[in-house]
């Protein structure tokens, strides 16, 4: 992973749309089954709306029936990072970009095999480039 990028909330603001400033930059979430890509089956790349780095392929999506785009696996365990999150008084695990620490969602342990995990992303944290 190439040097992290640092930008104000100013400039953050200029680049991205209000709702993808609201979920990337201040750590919200978008209504279940109201992102573009929760239902998408089409092929591709998914990467950080913030940076392009690349996130999550179309292989690893699934549909687990949350309304969030899932994934089972992260393109390489290197573009993404994650904290505990407390936050709703529950325990979770955040995903963020590592590159620039966008928040992306949250992965949980109740995916299918063989990794059993579920990569639950907003889809206003992604941009796809299509395959």
């Amino acid at each position: 992973m190439s040097d992290k990028i640092k930008k104000s909330d100013e400039e953050w603001r200029k680049e991205l749309t209000p709702e993808q400033y609201r979920i990337a930059r201040q750590r919200g979430t978008e209504r279940a089954f109201t992102g573009e890509y929760h239902d998408s089956k089409e092929p591709g790349t998914y990467k950080c709306a913030c940076c392009g780095t690349p996130l999550f392929d179309s292989d690893a999506k699934f549909d687990s029936g949350t309304g969030w785009p899932s994934f089972t696996e992260p393109v390489t365990d290197e573009n993404v990072r994650t904290e505990s999150d407390t936050s709703l008084f529950m325990r979770r695990t955040e995903v963020l970009c590592a590159k620039c620490d966008a928040h992306l969602g949250h992965v949980f342990d109740d995916g299918p095999g063989p990794t059993h995990q579920r990569y639950c992303i907003n889809s206003a944290s992604l941009k796809r480039d299509d395959k």
